[in-house]
């Protein structure tokens, strides 16, 4: 059985940081699978560094007895900082590797260029998929449309499924068909086209 003061300590210096990763990750594609008790270290890391930065109001807090005056302000405000407070950490930190303007030399948290695509939200497109044995599928990905994301293989579904002419050009969606799916192994490059198809 644990003890009590044991207890405390994992939550104090483990849970946050494991709430930071985890909503890191959801945030981003996954990466392949980390069995957690090999992620303590990170996990602390990531507890300590929330602290560092929410520590001048923690030692406000704790200098002006807040826990005597107000125990339920006290108490929500722990809550915060160890629930709460990592996940809007891990948001932004997000934001900052996926901003061009702010991520500087920073990497972007996308993994592959298929993912950073496929990713964003409210991209529609018209895409022409050329097969590894030369055949050419077209289909339109809208918002009823998927797409894998890391660890997974890559694999497209395309929920209108077009007839493309001889010279490449989008004739009409084909008829009586809920879509198409295509499998990254037959895949050999992508073509995406915005806006209306002319």
């Amino acid at each position: 059985m644990w003890e009590t003061d044991k207890l405390i300590l994992f939550l104090i210096f483990v849970i946050p940081g494991f709430i930071s990763m985890k909503f890191y990750a959801l945030f981003v594609s996954p990466d392949s699978y980390r069995d957690s008790s090999k992620q303590i270290i990170d996990a602390v890391a990531y507890s300590c560094f929330n602290y560092a930065l929410s520590f001048p109001f923690i030692l406000f807090f704790e200098k002006i007895k807040l826990g005597a005056s107000h125990p339920y302000l006290y108490i929500f405000f722990y809550f915060f900082l160890i629930l709460i407070f990592p996940i809007i950490l891990s948001f932004s930190w997000h934001k900052i590797r996926s901003s061009p303007k702010l991520r500087l030399p920073l990497s972007h948290p996308q993994g592959k260029p298929w993912d950073y695509v496929f990713s964003q939200q409210n991209k529609t497109y018209y895409i022409k998929v050329t097969l590894k044995d030369g055949k050419v599928v077209g289909g339109y990905y809208g918002e009823k449309s998927f797409s894998s994301s890391s660890p997974n293989p890559e694999q497209l579904y395309l929920e209108q499924c077009w007839i493309v002419s001889n010279n490449g050009k989008f004739e009409r969606a084909k008829n009586n068909t809920a879509g198409i799916i295509i499998l990254t192994n037959e895949i050999a490059f992508i073509e995406l086209r915005e806006g209306e198809i002319k």
